[in-house]
């Protein structure tokens, strides 16, 4: 399942950089994080690197994109053919 920010969000931009799929962006008023190129860093990390540098703890599952590891690692795999 993809990640989502919630409204704890402190907008310090910590996480943006993190992603190595560039799923974070700015929104308003809290950073959004793009279901469609959340892989929970599958392929990249062991574990989603967003979570490691929150220092607000605002990142949680994303209940309505619910994945596997297989299928978060196929969009993973997928993403780095496209580019």
């Amino acid at each position: 399942m993809s990640l989502l920010i919630t409204r704890e969000c402190i907008a310090c931009e910590a996480c943006v950089d993190e992603c190595p799929t560039a799923a974070i962006e700015e929104g308003d008023p809290i950073y959004v994080i793009d279901p469609d190129r959340c892989t929970e860093c599958v392929g990249s990390f062991g574990e989603p690197a967003c979570l490691a540098v929150c220092p607000v703890d605002c990142i949680q599952p994303d209940p309505d994109n619910i994945e596997s590891a297989e299928e978060l690692d196929l969009k993973f795999r997928n993403m780095q053919k496209e580019e």
